[in-house]
Parts: C-alpha cells; sequence; structure tokens
C-alpha cells in the first residue's frame, strides 16, 4: 500500500466520522425528541429511549456505520495495522537502541490481565499490547478518535495537565495507563524539574513513549510497563498520579483496586486526577454511550459510567472529591454542542 492511498483512505474514514458526528447524530437526536414528544415526554431510563428508537432506520444505520466505520479504520484496505505492518521494520529501527536506555524498563514476563487481552479494544486487532509496532498504529489511531478535534489530541490533554496543576507544580508524577505517552508529554515539557514516571502494560505503547521523550530530551522521565493496580513503587512515593482514558477500559473491581493504589502511592496531601468519560446528563447520553462502548469493543464503558465515584473514592480514604465536566477542546459549549461528543470528565481527590 502506497502512502498517498493510505493517507487518502483515512481522510475518507475520517470525514465519514465527523459526517456521523456532526449530521447523523444530531438527526437521531431530533428524530428522538419527536417520538418522545408523541408519547408524552422524554423516558428517564436507557430502557425507555431503546424502546423509542433501536429499531428506527435512523438509528440502525447509525449504529451500524460507527461500527464499520471502526473496523475500516484499523483492518480495512487502507487500514492502520496493514499500513503499519508493511513499514514494521522501518518503524521499529530508531527504537532498537532502548534496549539499555535506564529510562525504558520493559518486563516481557509481565501476566497480561484476562480483561486486557481477550478483546480487541477500539477494534484494534490483537489489541495494543500483542504486535510490536502496535504503538505506531495507536499513536496515529488516536489522531481521530475524536473527529472533530483530530489531530488536536496533544491539546487537550495541555490543557488537562494545565487545570490540574493550577498553582503548583508537582515534584513526583505517576501517569497510569500513558500509552505511547501522549498524556506524558505535557507533564515532561511542563515540569521539567518533576521526577516523572509512565507506565502501561503495553510494552511496544512505552517503547515509543521513551523514544518520543529522548527525542525530546525529556531525562526527567521513565517509561515502564506494568500494571495500574500492581506497581512496584513504595508508599507516598508522589504528590499527583493521574490518567487519561484509562479508567473506562477497566472492569469495576480493577477501577477499585487502582483508585486504592493511587492511594497508597500518594503523599498525605497529595492529588489524584484522572480524565475519562463519565458525566451523562440524560438517558439518552446514556443509550448512546452505552452503545459506542459496545460498538468499540470497550465493554466496561457502561459499569463504570453507572459507579457510585464518589462513595468509592471516599470509602477508599479520598477527600474533597470532585467530579466535572471537561470541553474536549477550547471554546467548546458541551450544554449547546449539537454534535455527538464525549462525555469527558475530570475525577479528581486528595489524600
Amino acid at each position: 500500500m502506497d502512502d498517498r492511498s493510505f493517507v487518502a483512505g483515512q481522510s475518507f474514514i475520517l470525514e465519514a466520522k465527523k459526517y456521523w458526528t456532526s449530521t447523523l447524530y444530531p438527526e437521531l437526536k431530533a428524530e428522538y425528541r419527536r417520538r418522545a414528544a408523541k408519547v408524552g415526554g422524554e423516558p428517564d431510563t436507557v430502557e425507555g429511549v431503546r424502546a423509542l428508537i433501536e429499531d428506527t432506520t435512523l438509528y440502525r444505520y447509525f449504529a451500524w456505520l460507527e461500527r464499520r466505520l471502526q473496523r475500516f479504520k484499523y483492518s480495512g484496505r487502507y487500514g492502520l495495522v496493514p499500513y503499519h505492518r508493511e513499514r514494521r521494520d522501518e518503524l521499529l529501527a530508531p527504537l532498537a537502541a532502548h534496549g539499555t536506555d535506564p529510562n525504558l524498563d520493559l518486563d516481557p514476563d509481565l501476566e497480561m490481565p484476562r480483561y486486557y487481552n481477550t478483546v480487541d479494544i477500539h477494534q484494534h486487532p490483537g489489541g495494543v499490547w500483542s504486535d510490536d509496532f502496535a504503538g505506531f498504529v495507536y499513536e496515529r489511531g488516536a489522531r481521530s478518535t475524536t473527529p472533530l478535534i483530530a489531530g488536536d489530541h496533544r491539546d487537550l490533554h495541555q490543557r488537562f495537565t494545565d487545570r490540574i496543576t493550577e498553582g503548583q507544580a508537582p515534584k513526583r508524577v505517576l501517569d497510569m495507563g500513558c500509552g505511547f505517552g501522549k498524556s506524558t508529554r505535557p507533564f515532561y515539557e511542563s515540569f521539567p524539574d518533576a521526577e516523572i514516571e509512565a507506565i502501561d502494560l503495553s510494552g511496544p505503547c512505552v517503547a515509543l513513549g521513551a523514544h518520543d521523550a529522548q527525542q525530546a530530551q525529556a531525562s526527567n522521565t521513565r517509561f515502564r510497563q506494568m500494571n495500574s493496580y500492581e506497581t512496584d513503587y513504595e508508599d507516598q512515593s508522589f504528590d499527583l498520579v493521574t490518567s487519561t482514558m484509562l479508567i473506562h477500559e477497566l472492569p469495576p473491581a480493577e477501577i477499585e483496586r487502582t483508585f486504592s493504589e493511587a492511594y497508597r502511592l500518594l503523599e498525605s496531601g497529595g492529588r489524584m486526577a484522572h480524565l475519562d468519560f463519565y458525566t451523562l446528563p440524560d438517558a439518552f447520553s446514556q443509550f448512546i454511550h452505552y452503545g459506542h462502548g459496545r460498538r468499540n469493543n470497550e465493554p466496561f464503558m457502561q459499569p463504570w459510567a453507572e459507579m457510585d465515584v464518589t462513595g468509592v473514592l471516599e470509602s477508599i480514604g479520598f477527600r474533597n472529591v470532585e467530579i466535572a465536566s471537561f470541553a474536549e477542546a477550547e471554546g467548546v459549549d458541551l450544554a449547546d454542542s449539537q454534535a455527538w461528543r464525549f462525555p469527558w470528565t475530570v475525577v479528581a481527590a486528595e489524600k
């Protein structure tokens, strides 16, 4: 596959996703409201929403297109996986030098949790862990995860970093579920004097993250292949523990274990902050989001969204729990937005 054909194919998929986001979704919501008005008002349960629109042609097309576009993005003729597989040796060559890099710690014997290696999350064939070039696939795929800000995910992470560090400069930071380092970069760029640890289950992802950090001369940052709820750090090792888009990919029990591990690792007065998908204001939002989780192979979105997060965090010992919506881009008013958007939410608490 030549580069031009690949770029054209991916660009077409992105434009189709924008159509799905900005045209199909508003029309589906309008149709839902028309139907709700005929029965006396909008239902307050997901089952009530499903009864109104699940069997409509519009919803079936909406759901079908979302599922297929994600499949084509990764596995189709111009998909991310076949394109990067063809260029595997070329992509991996710059990473070869990291075998003795002190800022990269790979664990080839790390046992992958069953929830992690039995589902091709995001419809990424083999997941983000099984192929040595998977970090590159994940990085390229992340550029169009949020269609309306495609290519600008770095800004999203920078604004999150700015928000949770406002008025303070963390000294020791742990970035859980760091992936290929997109969430870690704002920390090592903004706080070059801090000690930063970034961990993820995916060896290919942390290898790419370490390479990018080395290119940025971020000697204060170490990438390690490690489970977020089973780390080897000592108690009270950090003053800030964070993650981005990690929590919704964990089963409920592992979510609670991750929160408990964060509590153990934080010093007294330290802060935990996660950017994830949580706040869903009504039953229609819940119905669409839960369907997205199924279609995108993310089975734990629904139980996470239904979790009593404040109660869980307070039972662990956290205080000053904050759960607040977060706009995916500067100037976006979530209340007025007609297009489909992720329910970005900051979940923060103090020890």
